[in-house]
Parts: C-alpha cells; structure tokens; sequence
C-alpha cells in the first residue's frame, strides 16, 4: 500500500493525520480508497464529476511532480510508492511587484501580526 502524504489544507478530513497508508494500483484507484476513508477529499482533488484534478493541484509520486494532467489519475503505483497532494497557495503577488520587503512576494516574519521568526517557530 502507498504512503499518502496529507497536506495541512486537507488534514481536518484525516483527523489531523499528517500520513495515511492506503491501497490503490493506480493514482484514481488510491484517492477512491481514500475517499471511501475519509470522505470528502475527492472533492477537495477533483474540479468535477469528470474526475479532472483542480487545477491547483499538483500530484508527486515517488519524487516525480506528474505535469500531464491527461494521465496523471493513470498513474501506476506500487506498495512502496510515497504520494503527496499538493494544493496550490497564492498570495504575496502585490509585495512581488512593489518589490517591497526582505525577498519580495515572500511572506517574512514581522510582516503581518502574531508571525514568529523561524528560530521561534521550529522551523530548523
């Protein structure tokens, strides 16, 4: 079975599991079993009643991010296959064009309220 990597936008479907181990041949037979587990996550991967993936998601299987939407649900796994769901994040587009701040268009502590520097935060 295939090691799921669950992303923080979609942990309040998995009880807070940061990884899940579920069985599945290809990437659609996987995220079918983990909906059957945890409904609702199908709705969060897919745009539609098609199976399109959203366009903000990206898929990586085994440390290849799969860019051909047409075949990523496709996609052939094997019981050591480590899958990772990643939604998109937007923001910081106006700080990027301002040119404004330490790294441009990156969110840095100090800059909104209640941030923590790095060190503070555990990041290492």
């Amino acid at each position: 079975m295939a090691v799921v990597w669950i992303p923080a936008l979609y942990r309040d479907l998995t009880s807070g599991e940061t990884t899940v181990v579920a069985p599945g041949a290809t990437v659609r037979q996987l995220i079918e079993n983990l909906e059957a587990r945890f409904p609702g996550i199908k709705a969060r991967l897919y745009a539609d009643d098609e199976m399109r993936l959203r366009p903000g998601v990206a898929i990586v299987v085994d440390g290849a991010v799969l860019r051909d939407r047409s075949r990523v649900l496709r996609t052939p796994l094997t019981d050591a296959s480590e899958v990772h769901f990643l939604p998109a994040i937007s923001g910081g587009a106006e700080r990027a064009r301002s040119g404004r701040g330490a790294g441009a268009g990156w969110l840095v502590a100090g800059d909104r309220p209640g941030l923590k520097p790095e060190a503070d935060a555990g990041v290492g």
